[in-house]
């Protein structure tokens, strides 16, 4: 089944436009104002993360559905942080909104407290939801891992070093029954099936490099 996913999703993005690749001026603060103070580009496009007061995470400018993203990264030790997507401002019923979507984990497992915890919580996870291989090919901690994530029909995929890591169909009864587990589970109109990407800041260094998107859906 795994397989037939895999090939299903393959064949998918063959058939897309042609890469885009996201900078800074791709993103926004929540408020759709500019990077806050701490997000900065260095030499060969490098996106580093240095969080400070008031640093926040990035929303995309775009919204996607059906896509496929690639992108490099590396933490600190210690260190925590993801990409979201699918991301959309959901509020309560006292009509608080917060932003909210599926996320890929980037996360040190062996010494952030979260990370220790193991399964959705690892690296390469779709995180809370559904738990990353046990085999997974991650590099050591301050070296640059290569992840994937590709979403079609419903269909996710997360990859890491050009291995599968995690998968899910969004519309199966195992995603039901992960989101009902979750923390997200009284999140009315939580992963909505399209959303915007977001670049969170968990409080830790980060950099990513060539990120890069394909619309799915794009002709």
């Amino acid at each position: 089944m795994k397989a037939h996913l895999f090939s299903l999703l393959a064949s998918g993005a063959l058939l897309a436009a042609a890469p885009e690749k996201l900078t800074l001026e791709d993103f926004t603060d929540p408020n759709g104002g500019k990077p806050g103070a701490g997000w900065t580009t260095e030499d060969g496009g490098v996106i580093h993360l240095t969080p400070q007061k008031g640093t926040g995470f990035l929303i995309s400018k775009k919204e996607y559905a059906n896509f496929e993203m690639e992108w490099d990264w590396k933490l600190a030790a210690a260190g925590n942080n993801g990409i979201k997507y699918w991301v959309a401002s959901i509020k309560d019923a006292k009509g608080k909104g917060e932003w909210l979507g599926i996320e890929y984990q980037m996360i040190d497992d062996d010494k952030h407290p979260d990370g220790k915890r193991g399964g959705s919580h690892n690296t390469g996870s779709v995180y809370d939801l559904i738990d990353s291989a046990k085999d997974k090919a991650i590099k050591p901690i301050g070296e640059w891992n290569h992840s994937r994530v590709v979403v079609k029909d419903g269909k996710i995929e997360h990859f890491l070093n050009g291995k599968p890591c995690a998968s899910v169909d969004t519309k199966s009864d195992e995603w039901k029954a992960a989101l009902a587990k979750s923390k997200f589970a009284k999140k009315v109109g939580f992963a909505p099936g399209k959303g915007k990407l977001m670049l969170t800041e968990h409080g830790d260094p980060c950099w990513f490099k060539n990120l890069t998107i394909t619309d799915l859906d794009a002709k």
